[in-house]
């Protein structure tokens, strides 16, 4: 055995590869596009993100902020090329999409231990060292190949990506520049605020608009996190005015009060010339969706370079079967990376493959295992998937799933502040 494979050219994989690169162990990362793509992805680099350009907040007292912090602090392929690659996004890390992918293809295309192999990978060779990161739209015949492995079969939940718009179709005489509570001098966010009656005729159509059939299976499992807003409206008429349209933190510039809703597009690419729909998540028909996201103002002749799609994610009971280094419990040879194992977000796949690639390289040394400590976000999310869990769903970093300090601190801010810098301080010991 002269190298380690890497299935999947994903964010984790991609991270799993590096890692595993540095050690001085040969790499063959397998991508099966462009000889095969998935519902969502459309060109042949590697790390393509479909759902979101934001890598979420910065913020120490962010739980996905200190996740990314501790990926710095142990040299994250994917994190270092994100900052690099990032665009104005107020305190988040927003990226510019085409120009990451673009980044992390070359930085793994010149890495003298890395072949990357285009073309899908229909069986798993279970005597040989294998990351598998093939993510949440694993292809039918890898994931057949995956049941048969884990013996038992796969789980699924469903999420949707949502609309791009161009900026200079926007009607700037009804938006207006600037993130909550008063920060107009943020470009990265326009806004485009609503009264009652606007919200209601908009609030109707959306709810009675056509959205694309699903199969039966795929009607049973939708992920919170990332909820069509079709059926998050269809909770209730206020539902979304308390969620992705609420106003609190503006007021309207022509009024001079608080909207009644709002809509807000962050900036999607570093010329600022791409919008995407904050929580627009969508199962609507494309046409339907031009009609209907049509009626907010400022968007009636609004030019969508990308609708909304709704796609299938695969994920494994991790709890059951992995440990939380990443490995398969009955198959030690064996790693999972990415969103099939049960995280849930792009900077938590990319911790994933950070620590299945550094295990499979020590698995490949014969060295210890590196288990991360649960009172950092890397090790509690390792944890968090690999305990025993009859209702387990993907999980996003939180601050909830990191154990309590050994002093009791009731301000919120205050509290993540601190469980922040001992996760931090851990994590530079590594």
């Amino acid at each position: 055995m002269d190298s380690i494979s890497v299935i999947g050219g994903g964010l984790a994989g991609c991270e799993a590869a590096y890692q595993i690169a540095k050690k001085g162990i040969k790499v063959k990362l397998f991508e099966m596009k462009p000889e095969n793509y998935s519902p969502a992805h459309s060109n042949s680099n590697l790390a393509e993100i479909v759902c979101s350009n934001s890598f979420k907040s910065n913020l120490l007292t962010n739980a996905c902020g200190l996740l990314k912090e501790e990926l710095r602090i142990l040299d994250s392929l994917l994190i270092r090329i994100a900052d690099e690659t990032r665009v104005p996004a107020g305190q988040a890390l927003a990226v510019d999409r085409e120009e990451f992918a673009k980044r992390v293809t070359e930085e793994i295309e010149k890495n003298p231990n890395i072949e990357i192999i285009r073309e899908e990978v229909s069986h798993i060779n279970n005597d040989e060292i294998t990351v598998i990161a093939t993510g949440p739209l694993t292809s039918d015949k890898m994931a057949e190949e995956i049941a048969k492995l884990i013996g038992e079969n796969k789980l699924y939940f469903y999420d949707a990506a949502a609309p791009i718009i161009e900026k200079d179709s926007i009607d700037m005489n009804i938006a207006f520049f600037g993130d909550r509570y008063g920060k107009m001098g943020d470009n990265s966010y326009i806004n485009l605020p609503m009264n009652k009656e606007e919200y209601e005729v908009f609030y109707n159509e959306l709810i009675n608009a056509e959205i694309v059939t699903l199969h039966d299976f795929e009607k049973k499992e939708i992920f919170e996190g990332c909820m069509p807003i079709e059926i998050m409206a269809k909770r209730g008429a206020e539902t979304l005015r308390f969620g992705p349209l609420k106003p609190v933190g503006f007021d309207d510039p022509r009024t001079g009060r608080r909207p009644y809703a709002l809509v807000q597009l962050r900036q999607d690419d570093s010329n600022a010339t791409l919008f995407n729909m904050v929580g627009f998540q969508t199962n609507l028909k494309f046409g339907e969706q031009k009609r209907v996201f049509s009626l907010i103002p400022g968007l009636k002749d609004a030019n969508f370079v990308k609708y909304g799609v709704m796609h299938k994610n695969t994920f494994i009971n991790s709890t059951k079967l992995l440990d939380n280094t990443y490995n398969l419990k009955s198959n030690n040879n064996i790693y999972f990376a990415g969103q099939i194992t049960g995280v849930e977000g792009y900077v938590e796949s990319i911790s994933s493959g950070l620590v299945a690639g550094i295990n499979a390289a020590n698995k490949y040394l014969n060295e210890d295992k590196v288990v991360f400590d649960k009172r950092t976000m890397i090790g509690v999310l390792a944890d968090y998937i690999s305990t025993p869990n009859e209702k387990f769903q993907p999980m996003n970093a939180n601050f909830g799933i990191l154990p309590e300090l050994d002093v009791k601190i009731r301000d919120k801010k205050e509290r993540y502040e601190e469980l922040a810098k001992r996760s931090l301080s851990i994590t530079k010991c590594k």
